[in-house]
């Protein structure tokens, strides 16, 4: 039989986070657990035909070791899952994804010096590929999980653990005997509820728990070193489950029960990734300085330079118009009056239109036009931004200008 201190160690994985990875911690959470129920017959028949890691170890074949370990990975359910879910990304090769991980499970059970456990305490073939396949692999992808999503591996536990300790909630699916089921397939609703209480269909389950509106987060910081923040009270949480079965109104399991509590939370899950070193985390390596694609103190200056000469640009644009119509005051105002409407102004409305808002003919606006295009074309502007910080100082111009004339007028 397995010892105690590597169940205790498995028993400490109860849950992992919802969305993405939510079969990867319905996995863990019910198969650690179920260890310490089912008889060890049941595990000798499953690894039975296991390798033969006494013989291996005693012998220290390095790559039998390798192959056993890799054949562990390959066959693990939960390794399956974390594929799923993201966790393992496949390189250029095919499955350098299981040997990554096969080489990581084997430099910590060396650095560990697990090897030589197994040895010392004569611990038998089945015995050892029990505690490597289900202890050590599992507690090398769950803490890699707990790392990627912090919030939600620590809020499905806590979920988990209010609905089998509080007494307003009770399961379901063993009324009348005991059924050895995984934590996630259990059925739990409220204890108020009958026995024959009915479930519902999965989408309606969802539509009704979307009326519940989304809790607000709770920002205090807790923990020992207090960088950790609450998101919910426990006596919140509680109030929440319960607002959610209610709305369910039937009887939910544990795995579409944390989902549907998280979905009213807000959860952030950040994964980090430092620049300053390499993949590796070697502290040697050469520190990676990203490219920053923005301008420079000298290029900030010149081009504040630049649409500062734009805008200078105005008054000259405007004394070329005026000497176009040789000065004349009523053919400068028609003409500002063109430029406003067929250029600058909001509608913009079409030649036809701004002739018969200026009174004159269509021939006459046509001209116009033709001149203010002829002075638009000579200006010596190289880059968008001095285009545009141009037009926004004579449309600010032309604009105060009919603005006065206008008042003059009245």
């Amino acid at each position: 039989m397995f010892r105690k201190t590597a169940i205790t160690t498995t028993i400490d994985i109860a849950a992992l986070p919802a969305n993405h990875t939510a079969n990867l911690r319905d996995q863990t959470m019910s198969a650690t657990k179920e260890q310490t129920r089912l008889p060890q017959r049941r595990n000798n028949n499953r690894y039975s035909r296991g390798g033969r890691w006494v013989e291996i170890l005693r012998c220290s074949d390095v790559p039998r070791l390798w192959t056993e370990l890799h054949r562990i990975v390959c066959s693990h359910s939960l390794v399956r899952a974390s594929r799923s879910a993201g966790l393992l990304v496949e390189g250029a090769e095919r499955g350098s994804a299981y040997t990554d991980l096969t080489q990581e499970l084997f430099v910590t059970l060396l650095s560990k010096e697990r090897f030589q456990h197994y040895l010392d305490a004569e611990m038998t073939d089945v015995e050892i590929e029990c505690e490597i396949a289900q202890i050590e692999l599992t507690n090398l992808l769950t803490a890699e999980l707990r790392k990627r999503h912090p919030e939600s591996y620590r809020l499905a536990r806590r979920i988990s653990t209010i609905i089998q300790s509080t007494a307003k909630f009770r399961r379901y699916d063993n009324v009348g005997n005991e059924v050895h089921r995984r934590l996630a397939e259990r059925l739990y609703g409220l204890s108020a509820w009958p026995d024959n209480k009915p479930r519902r269909a999965a989408h309606e389950v969802e539509q009704r728990v979307h009326m519940i509106p989304v809790r607000q987060r709770d920002t205090r910081m807790v923990g020992c070193t207090g960088d950790s923040q609450i998101i919910i009270s426990n006596s919140d949480l509680e109030e929440l489950i319960v607002s959610v079965l209610e709305a369910a109104d039937g009887v939910v399991d544990v795995r579409a029960l944390r989902s549907l509590v998280m979905s009213r939370l807000p959860v952030m899950d950040i994964y980090l990734v430092s620049l300053s070193r390499g993949d590796d985390g070697d502290e040697n390596a050469k520190p990676f300085d990203p490219v920053d694609a923005g301008d420079n103190p000298e290029q900030n200056l010149l081009r504040r330079e630049s649409e500062n000469e734009a805008v200078g640009c105005v008054d000259q644009f405007l004394q070329s118009l005026q000497e176009a119509v040789r000065g004349k005051a009523k053919q400068y105002e028609r003409l500002l009056g063109v430029l406003w409407h067929c250029y600058l102004g909001a509608d913009q409305i079409t030649q036809l239109e701004a002739a018969a808002l200026l009174g004159v003919s269509d021939s006459l606006v046509s001209d116009y036009r033709r001149r203010i295009e002829q002075q638009l074309r000579a200006l010596p502007f190289s880059k968008v931004e001095e285009a545009r910080r141009f037009e926004s100082a004579l449309r600010e111009r032309v604009h105060g200008i009919i603005v006065a004339e206008e008042n003059v007028a009245v």
